[in-house]
């Protein structure tokens, strides 16, 4: 039986990614900053472990209790919408905190595990603003392309140890908390400078789009990232994000 390690559980892609394992009959270690044990179904193959990975003491105690693992899942991730002059360089540290150097020092910390046992997937969910630039994400959206590039140079290094590196790239998910997640950390809105900017994002916000992604999508693309070795260095999740993969 294969074991994954899945990132950020407690809702959106992570929990359907554990959920879609799970029905594989695969193992899963689902972490969360704050454990819920009510939110998967009970399993002998599913542990739920604490976990925030911008905290190397965190990050050493959950692989720890992970022990043997087959695949990594990056998934843990948080979002920010604002102008540039809107957001304090703590907001800019702390997306890079957790999209970016969290990626880094989770992938960090289990690879001596998968260049022992020469075998190994390390997934990283990113994102479709990285196809195409959009207005007041300019802070998030380096994160993740950040992401996209140490993947795609990682891949490189570990492919004499038969790991292989993966991108999944979801697009926009309405379904999911994460956009509205991503409005909190507005703190003290949007300067008013920018204001009749965000006013025409907002307004397009609200539209229903005719193509967008959902959490099932992103975790059939996680799978195939892990199961399928003959599967694309990049995968778009979602009808946005594969129409955007197209034509980029």
């Amino acid at each position: 039986m294969k074991t994954a390690l899945i990132t950020g559980c407690s809702s959106g892609f992570g929990l359907e990614t554990a959920r879609y394992f799970l029905d594989r009959d695969w193992a899963v270690i689902a972490t969360m900053r704050q454990p819920r044990v009510d939110i998967l179904p009970a399993s002998e193959r599913l542990r739920i472990v604490a976990l925030d990975v911008t905290e190397p003491e965190s990050i050493r105690r959950a692989v720890d209790a992970a022990g043997a693992i087959d695949v990594l899942v990056n998934n843990a991730g948080i979002g920010l919408l604002n102008a540039l002059e809107g957001i304090p360089m703590a907001g800019v540290r702390e997306v890079f905190e957790t999209n970016t150097l969290g990626v880094i020092a989770m992938t960090q910390a289990v690879l001596p595990q998968l260049r022992a046992q020469r075998a190994g997937v390390i997934v990283n969910v990113t994102s479709s603003v990285t196809l195409k630039p959009l207005p007041l994400l300019s802070v998030y959206t380096a994160s993740k392309v950040a992401v996209n590039a140490f993947s795609e140079s990682l891949a490189l290094e570990l492919e004499p140890f038969n790991i292989r590196v993966r991108l999944v790239i979801p697009g926009r998910s309405p379904e999911t908390p994460f956009s509205q997640n991503a409005r909190t950390r507005m703190q003290n809105g949007v300067p008013e400078a920018y204001a009749d900017l965000a006013e025409r994002v907002f307004s397009r916000w609200h539209e229903s789009p005719s193509e967008v992604t959902h959490a099932r999508d992103v975790a059939e693309a996680i799978w195939r990232a892990s199961t399928d070795p003959s599967c694309p260095m990049r995968l778009p999740a979602g009808a946005d994000a594969v129409a955007l993969s197209a034509s980029s």
